[in-house]
């Protein structure tokens, strides 16, 4: 039997995605929308138009809004769902997702709903935290209904002065909050003082800060897709992965299994920035930027635009910055390669001069900026807040790095 989901953008009804009887996806804009002065698309992916989006056309969007990999079979199991069923999971948990995209079960208006919060003592909060590896996202509990994309243990929060609080029924949320993996020891250091540092040297990123209760340390990610008005309320700013822009399914977001490259990377900003000038810059900053501190993960997940209610389009601020090379069981190898070249260490100035060919820059620009942000790297690692061991030792590291790419890049 058919179902039917209601997609809002913001509060205003855009379509319908649908699972026909033969349990397919299917997704397509609501006449009105269409009809509508300001109707934009929900995706790069997904233009403007009457005729229905195939799975195979829609996919890439829909379900690069959900988590991945076990996160996704454990949240299935949770919930009595198929894993392999995008559908599915966005019914279950597709109220409060990245971006300004709510899914709501057809007829049910959006605008019924009341959003409200459950405030989190210290032992809730970490009760919740302890319980993410066998209940991610929380998916499940009463009026949660919380969707992010990517494998990691995390939820969405929503903070107010010095509470913490789970949205419900839909409520935005404000926060990521990120918990230790025992796996990775001082993952959350590591990352804060990489995020911190990509902002020091002037690149765009999301401000984080570091928690910790019950003895869990925690990261607190501010939502970029997030803002709040003029009386205090919080809202959503569209987004899309550079993944879901392209069209590409999150089961292809490496380069080595047919995913985007720094190619496509590029020229995805060029044709749709609204300050393509300004935003290339921040890309090939980025892209220097996670190869000096040897972030290996960088996939093209880990990039996305941002929506203005302008109309603007623009490159959003660096996420999931985290100097990868520090855990040696974690791959070696670039998420996308640079100028032909998976390994980060085996990077010399032919390789950017290449990245520069195909990403349509002037190659002695981006040859230059290697030793150039190196040199504010370098800079401005003294100026990182050292909390603990391994965000010590992750710092050292990336010192030792910076030097090496020093040295190959010396005229």
């Amino acid at each position: 039997m058919a179902k039917t989901l209601d997609v809002y953008l913001h509060d205003r009804l855009v379509g319908y995605l649908t699972q026909d009887d033969d349990g397919q996806m299917l997704f397509e804009y609501a006449p009105i929308w269409l009809e509508a002065s300001e109707a934009v698309p929900l995706s790069q992916s997904l233009p403007l138009r009457k005729n229905i989006f195939t799975r195979k056309e829609c996919r890439g969007f829909f379900a690069g809004i959900l988590p991945e990999e076990n996160k996704r079979d454990i949240i299935a199991r949770n919930l009595g769902i198929s894993a392999g069923n995008d559908y599915a999971m966005l019914e279950r948990i597709g109220g409060e997702c990245a971006g300004a995209v709510t899914f709501v079960p057809a007829g049910e208006l959006l605008q019924d709903r009341q959003n409200t919060y459950r405030c989190l003592g210290d032992k809730e909060l970490a009760k919740i935290l302890r319980e993410l590896p066998r209940r991610p996202l929380m998916a499940g509990e009463e009026g949660v209904r919380l969707s992010l994309a990517g494998a990691q243990d995390k939820i969405a929060v929503h903070v107010s002065g010095n509470d913490i609080s789970v949205p419900l029924r839909g409520a935005p949320s404000s926060h990521i909050l990120k918990p230790a993996i025992e796996r990775f020891e001082g993952v959350v250091f590591n990352e804060a003082g990489c995020m911190n540092l990509a902002g020091k040297v002037g690149l765009p990123t999301a401000r984080v800060a570091i928690g910790k209760v019950e003895g869990i340390d925690y990261l607190l990610v501010e939502r970029y897709d997030r803002m709040r008005d003029s009386e205090g309320n919080t809202r959503r700013v569209h987004q899309e992965d550079f993944c879901q822009a392209l069209g590409v399914v999150p089961e292809r977001k490496y380069q080595s299994e047919g995913g985007p490259t720094l190619k496509h990377c590029f020229d995805l900003v060029r044709n749709v920035s609204s300050a393509p000038v300004i935003d290339l810059r921040h890309l090939l900053d980025a892209v220097i930027f996670h190869a000096l501190i040897g972030n290996h993960d960088a996939h093209a997940k880990n990039f996305s635009l941002l929506y203005g209610e302008d109309g603007s389009v623009r490159l959003a601020p660096l996420y999931d910055v985290v100097s990868t090379v520090y855990y040696p069981e974690l791959s070696q190898h670039l998420a996308m390669k640079i100028g032909g070249e998976s390994i980060s260490d085996h990077l010399f100035p032919q390789h950017f001069d290449k990245l520069a060919e195909e990403a349509r820059l002037a190659k002695p620009m981006v040859v230059q900026r290697v030793p150039e942000l190196t040199h504010k790297v370098l800079t401005r690692l003294e100026d990182i807040e050292i909390s603990n061991e391994g965000a010590y030792q992750v710092i050292a590291r990336i010192k030792v790095r910076c030097a090496a790419f020093l040295s190959r890049f010396k005229k």
